[in-house]
């Protein structure tokens, strides 16, 4: 039997966080050198993406965790505890918080990924408009911006196709203009 049969079996095919029953997929809880039913966990694409920080989290989707964090499996109660912490600015989330007893081995485990000093709020990159920009999207100039280091000015309207996403800076870009790979600001551009 594969993981994620295992998994289904043990959940009764659904998100172990949430009780979702759509797009579930095996989630191995950080860190995992080798998967297996004691660190994997079932979840769906929207418990996915926000644990993954690829969306914001929405605190509502949140709020089974009072009933699932009572899970007997030590993965889905280090995900809780996880989550948990994340959304700690919440009422309701800092009260399960307190009431949520995981054995010294497992609160160690929760707190490797360092999660647990984060809050809820992610960032994205985002053009001036505030629309949030993707790997790829193509993108216009606002401004006419001098590039240093180079005699090189991108003039206002230039359109710049197939961005790349600065991974630990969401205030940039990088994009080709004129041939030349450039780190541009997103305040001075909007997704086109």
């Amino acid at each position: 039997m594969t993981l994620e049969q295992q998994l289904i079996e043990r959940s009764g095919n659904k998100c172990e966080l949430c009780n979702g029953t759509e797009n579930l997929s095996v989630y191995e809880v950080p860190p995992v050198s080798n998967a297996n039913t004691d660190n994997s966990i079932l979840v769906c694409q929207v418990c996915l993406s926000q644990i993954e920080k690829n969306e914001s989290l929405d605190p509502d989707h949140w709020k089974i965790l009072s009933e699932t964090m009572w899970s007997e499996y030590p993965p889905v109660q280090v995900m809780a505890w996880r989550m948990l912490s994340r959304l700690r600015n919440e009422s309701w989330a800092s009260d399960n918080l307190e009431i949520l007893y995981l054995d010294d081995e497992n609160l160690e485990w929760a707190k490797k990924t360092g999660d647990h000093e984060a809050d809820s709020h992610v960032e994205f990159h985002q053009d001036s408009n505030g629309t949030r920009l993707y790997e790829g999207d193509t993108v216009v100039l606002i401004k006419t911006l001098d590039v240093k280091g180079s005699s090189l000015s991108a003039k206002l309207g230039t359109v710049v196709k197939n961005i790349r996403l600065v991974a630990d800076n969401t205030g940039q870009i990088e994009g080709k203009v004129e041939g030349q790979t450039i780190v541009i600001l997103t305040k001075y551009l909007r997704k086109g």
